[in-house]
């Protein structure tokens, strides 16, 4: 089996091994891949991984031989999954490894924007606490979490992993899911004070002090945190996104920072990525932007690429799980 890696650097950077695959075949690695090379690199290989490199009905044209196509994350948006199930290959992802991980880097961004750790860290670097009268101070207004409303769009398992910590600091947790099955099965499996309520998304947006978004993209959901939404909003609510970058306006989320009907945004995904220089938020007031790297701890990946390993396993078994197509 000829099996080509298309772009390894983002799952690993030089920190985990490969040599797992080369149980499976033949294994070519390239760090990244440019679209123009993408049919190229893949050549008569029957086993393709990547992560944000896109297979068009093109590229699967002209890769005869491709059998399968294994991605590297949980998101499988950048392949042609109806050309691909045409063509007779399989494509799996990567479902619920990075929960832990995202959900946790949830409330780093929050904490962000309600504690200000980097900023006050700075200002003690630049010795504005050796030359401060007192023996304390602060330079951004400070936030306490407990008591408030935290609502959440989408209630998968990053979800549900987001809610239980919320319920532990103390926040009451409203949901927003058209699938209510969910949220009576996970009160079912937690204690009365860590339980939450299913909502309409207008009556979250307008009780919740903390939004935070968990839901995957879709046609349906593109830019739902818009003009109109924002304005449902709390004055001064703070929104969150670990999902997907298209889940928001930019430039309406800009405008509301700007004229402070936001109090806060923090987000892990962007609309382009890497993020474009012109890009509405950059340098945003009360905004907190990391490179999408909720799911980059060294555990996450480890837990990421054991699972890829499965998937692959079970795909020569004849008994492919994890398919997306």
């Amino acid at each position: 089996m000829k099996i080509v890696i298309l772009d390894g650097h983002a799952l690993n950077p030089g920190d985990l091994s490969w040599e797992p695959l080369n149980q499976f075949g033949s294994v070519t690695k390239y760090e990244r891949t440019p679209a123009e090379l993408t049919a190229q690199r893949i050549g008569d290989a029957e086993i393709v991984f990547l992560n944000k490199v896109s297979i068009t009905r093109e590229i699967l044209e002209q890769c005869k031989n491709l059998k399968y196509i294994g991605i590297l994350a949980t998101g499988y948006n950048v392949v042609d999954i109806k050309a691909a199930r045409e063509f007779g290959v399989t494509v799996t992802n990567i479902p619920a490894y990075s929960t832990m991980a995202v959900a946790q880097h949830t409330f780093s961004l929050l904490f962000a924007l309600t504690n200000f750790v980097a900023e006050h860290n700075s200002s003690v670097l630049n010795r504005g606490w050796m030359n401060c009268p007192d023996f304390c101070y602060w330079n951004h207004p400070l936030t306490e979490i407990a008591g408030k409303t935290f609502g959440i769009v989408g209630f998968g398992s990053i979800g549900q992993r987001v809610a239980k910590i919320a319920s532990a600091f103390g926040l009451k947790v409203l949901v927003y899911t058209r699938t209510a099955s969910k949220v009576d099965d996970y009160n079912k499996s937690v204690p009365q004070e860590f339980q939450v309520k299913n909502v309409s998304l207008d009556d979250l947006l307008g009780s919740s002090d903390i939004v935070s978004l968990h839901c995957p993209l879709t046609s349906e959901n593109k830019e739902m945190i818009n003009s109109d939404s924002i304005q449902k909003m709390k004055d001064g609510a703070i929104l969150l996104n670990t999902g997907r970058g298209p889940l928001i306006c930019e430039k309406a989320v800009r405008q509301a920072l700007d004229c402070g009907k936001l109090g806060g945004f923090a987000a892990d995904v962007l609309t382009s990525e890497p993020m474009a220089n012109d890009n509405p938020l950059f340098d945003a007031p009360n905004c907190v932007i990391t490179p999408h790297i909720a799911w980059a701890a060294k555990e996450t990946r480890v837990r990421l690429f054991d699972i890829a390993l499965e998937n692959i396993r079970a795909f020569l078994k004849g008994e492919p799980i994890n398919v997306v197509n």
